[in-house]
């Protein structure tokens, strides 16, 4: 860690949403040190989704499954992408190379949060 605590890695995190917003990007990419979003917690066999709409993190909200620091992050990535980001990955930074690997590799590390259809 560099010394910045949540709140702080929380704006900046905000910040580089909005830019990307703001610049029509292919993509923001959201390095953190967990997986990506799962479908239930890791303590009950929580499987690795690995796109999800609006529409999905919404409901997913709301059904409690996307919780505690999970929020922020799911917040910056849907701002970004209803603001003309192309899309928003929760990528896992722990994952040697994982920016190659979600873009050249067979599979994206993380969770990709994109338009609805």
């Amino acid at each position: 860690m560099i010394g910045l605590d949540e709140a702080q890695l929380r704006s900046f995190a905000e910040a580089a949403g909005a830019i990307a917003a703001a610049l029509s990007a292919r993509a923001l990419l959201l390095l953190t040190d967990v997986a990506g979003v799962l479908d239930a917690a890791p303590e009950d066999g929580g499987k690795l989704l690995p796109t999800l709409s609006l529409d999905d993190v919404a409901r997913l909200k709301a059904e409690g499954v996307i919780t505690g620091g999970m929020i922020p992050k799911l917040e910056t990535a849907c701002n970004a992408v209803s603001g003309g980001c192309g899309s928003a990955v929760i990528m896992d930074g722990r994952v040697q190379h994982c920016t190659l690997q979600h873009f050249f590799g067979e599979g994206g590390v993380g969770t990709a949060v994109v338009e609805n259809e």
